[in-house]
């Protein structure tokens, strides 16, 4: 990717409106992207006294979790192509907004309907934060330099795993269930004054047809996707039921269990950068390859921790391996997606969004099913075979064709 010619398919942008610096841009879409890992990661703590008060099972609390990427299927592809058409800046403020909303009814539900409606909301958030977020990145900074800022924006990003769950626990302890969603409201309507703030760049002034059907059968971008889509699926599948079992079987308590979670997201924010720099030197795919190995082969230690202290590291490690398929993917689906012709940043980052919705949409009411049914240790045996499969698949089809044309989209 870092060979690729520095042209942008989607025309010329006018340049008459003053532009906002492109690091402070970057630091407004990271807020925006902080925020919404916040408000999803918030609630893991959380998890088990929502399971007592409601009286749901765990197969129900992975749908509830899994409702989130309905809507970013839905929305992701839409919205990026709207923020081609009208400018990056009022979907990413809407987004906001809703993000606060849906937040503000999780605070408040207390039936098991109001929490699907809010977890429906959060998923359209998400899918025009990253989908627009990282579309607006792609406008600013040429293919040399796209991984390593992307890797930057991830890492900031990242810190919302961190602070989600231990800010979760720590204010469920203080203040009760609804303090943990009303801190994340208002930091979601500060992202959204923000945004509005910033001058970006305008819409482009001619767009080519975004044929999404061909490109997705591009063998380069279904292959991404779908090593998007695995990688999604294991980091949401072992969320959830790993909380349970910490509590059921460890005994932890959420505030214990947030720091298991937040130790994890201290370690894979500070790999992200590391990761973009590899990206632009040596290629996403090539990452990526090691990343869905690694994880296949670390994934089975989380399942034997026995202690705090064995969980934290082994869920640790577990991350630092996610972010190597997640941070190189991003830089190479704008390759794989330029290679297919397709000619737009918002339309190729929702793809890569409906990708991620499809992962978050299957892997936590899969990840309830196999744990009720076979449980935690063994569920972390029957899910490596999935990457190595998927890591085969990349190697056999990720390939970009020779005489191909390297563009940047």
């Amino acid at each position: 990717m870092a060979q690729a010619a520095q042209v942008s398919a989607a025309g010329p942008r006018t340049q008459s409106t003053p532009q906002s610096p492109r690091t402070l841009i970057v630091a407004v879409v990271t807020l925006g992207t902080f925020t919404d890992l916040v408000a999803y990661s918030v609630a893991v703590p959380v998890l088990p006294d929502l399971t007592v008060r409601l009286g749901v099972s765990p197969t129900m609390i992975g749908l509830l979790f899994a409702s989130f990427g309905v809507t970013l299927l839905g929305v992701s592809v839409p919205a990026g192509a709207l923020s081609d058409r009208i400018g990056r800046r009022p979907p990413l403020v809407f987004g906001m907004v809703l993000l606060a909303g849906s937040t503000l009814l999780f605070a408040n539900g207390d039936r098991l309907v109001w929490l699907f409606v809010a977890r429906l909301l959060q998923g359209a958030a998400d899918a025009i934060a990253w989908g627009v977020g990282f579309a607006l990145i792609a406008d600013l900074y040429g293919a040399e330099a796209r991984g390593r800022v992307m890797g930057v924006v991830m890492s900031g990003s990242n810190l919302g795993l961190m602070v989600g769950p231990s800010l979760g626990g720590w204010l469920y302890e203080t203040g009760g269930p609804r303090l943990p969603f009303l801190a994340v409201t208002a930091l979601a309507l500060a992202a959204a004054v923000g945004t509005s703030l910033l001058r970006l760049p305008a819409p482009t002034t001619r767009r080519e047809p975004v044929r999404v059907g061909p490109a997705l059968r591009h063998s380069a971008v279904w292959s991404c996707a779908v090593a998007v889509l695995v990688a999604s699926a294991t980091i949401t599948m072992i969320e959830p039921v790993l909380a349970l079992w910490l509590a059921a079987k460890l005994g932890l308590s959420p505030g214990r269990i947030g720091l298991v979670f937040g130790v994890a997201a201290v370690a894979s924010t500070l790999v992200h950068p590391l990761y973009g720099y590899l990206a632009d030197r040596h290629g996403g795919r090539f990452l990526m390859l090691l990343g869905l190995a690694a994880v296949g082969v670390t994934l089975p230690l989380l399942g034997r921790a026995s202690s705090l202290m064995t969980a934290t590291l082994f869920f640790a490690l577990v991350a630092v391996m996610v972010s190597l398929i997640v941070t190189p993917s991003l830089a190479y689906m704008a390759e794989a997606a330029g290679v297919a012709g397709v000619t737009s940043f918002g339309v190729s980052y929702g793809l890569y969004n409906l990708a991620w919705g499809a992962g978050l949409l299957s892997g936590p009411s899969l990840g309830g099913f196999l744990y009720e049914r076979l449980g935690f240790p063994v569920l972390t045996l029957v899910w490596p075979p999935v990457l190595f499969v998927t890591a085969i698949l990349l190697v056999r089809f990720g390939r970009q064709p020779a005489g191909a044309p390297a563009v940047s989209v």
